[in-house]
């Protein structure tokens, strides 16, 4: 038996792996005690929180790289921050590993630099969690903490017929990735397969577009259906101009090879892009957030009276095909 092969208890695991990545937040007290505290907060601003949980074979494969799944299971509760406009502050960690899993310490450790480099990156820490072993797959779920403002918030509640539709980056990279990564298309695209393992929250675009935007969501469970968030929430009409769905180079040439590969495109998630109104006079501010974020943000349709989500084709005619509407956890 290895050293990283032998079991370890809870505390002995939190202590050894997890307690350095809490160094720097005076609250969260060394993860010695049963909860942590976040610093009072004034001038009007907020606490805004999110949760998300990750499963093994389900929201990633098996045999990821332990450092990218802690990079993408924090990353999109960072997303979900950033889709309100919220700055992230840091986060909480719930992790479950198989009893019988081979060198245990060896995947700890990997994971946990996956956090810490993330941590550097983004300026927060952890604050606390659990650690338990399991009969079942891995399982961790990260709870993340972001700071806002009352009245700058986008949620999903606030588009009105007359905004513009606005998206961030590109579209399809995650979907097309988890095919790259299967198997299923050209190792030539190692670049999507990178984009499904590694999001890029857009944690600079965020705050930016509050005050400015009005509703907001992140891209995780597909284009067409996370705009029927927006859509029904706000009791309005999202209309999409497929044509003008920005998408990658990489994805570009697979569409052009396959054209029935557009619809995943639309319909697929993990792309965890920003998806967000505006008033029509907001257009310059909104395209300055995007170059003082140093990304790309883009108009891809408008907010009607009505209901539901309609995609139109380069005639404007209601486009066919798409059978499934986007990714469901269940």
């Amino acid at each position: 038996m290895t050293e990283d092969s032998e079991p370890l208890g809870e505390f002995d695991r939190i202590a050894r792996f997890f307690a350095p990545l809490a160094e720097g937040a005076p609250g969260a007290f060394g993860l010695t005690d049963d909860a942590a505290t976040l610093p009072a907060l004034a001038d009007g601003r907020e606490w805004v929180v999110t949760v998300d949980a990750l499963v093994s074979s389900i929201h990633f494969l098996p045999d990821d790289p332990p450092d990218l799944v802690a990079r993408k299971a924090l990353r999109v509760n960072l997303s979900d921050l950033a889709a309100m406009g919220a700055a992230p502050y840091g986060y909480t960690l719930a992790l479950a590993l198989p009893k019988d899993m081979a060198e245990p310490q060896r995947w700890l450790r990997a994971f946990s630099e996956g956090l810490a480099a993330d941590q550097a990156e983004y300026g927060i820490h952890l604050l606390g969690g659990d650690s338990v072993s399991t009969k079942g797959p891995i399982t961790l779920s990260i709870t993340a903490f972001g700071i806002g403002g009352p009245d700058r918030l986008l949620r999903r509640s606030a588009a009105k017929p007359g905004h513009d539709l606005w998206v961030s980056g590109t579209i399809g990279d995650g979907a097309l990735g988890l095919r790259v990564a299967q198997g299923q298309l050209s190792v030539r695209f190692a670049d999507l397969a990178d984009r499904y393992r590694l999001p890029r929250p857009r944690v600079a675009l965020g705050p930016l577009l509050a005050g400015r935007a009005a509703a907001g969501l992140d891209v995780s469970d597909g284009l067409v259906q996370d705009a029927g968030h927006i859509a029904t929430h706000s009791d309005c009409r999202l209309v999409i101009d497929a044509p003008a769905v920005p998408v990658s180079d990489s994805v570009a040439e697979l569409v052009s090879d396959d054209p029935e590969l557009f619809a995943e495109v639309l319909t697929g998630g993990d792309d965890y892009e920003l998806l967000f109104t505006a008033p029509q006079e907001a257009a310059p501010e909104i395209e300055a957030a995007g170059r003082d974020a140093g990304v790309s943000v883009t108009r891809i349709g408008r907010v009607e009276s009505g209901a539901g989500v309609e995609v139109l084709d380069h005639r404007g005619a209601p486009l066919d095909g798409l059978t499934a509407r986007g990714w469901s956890h269940f």
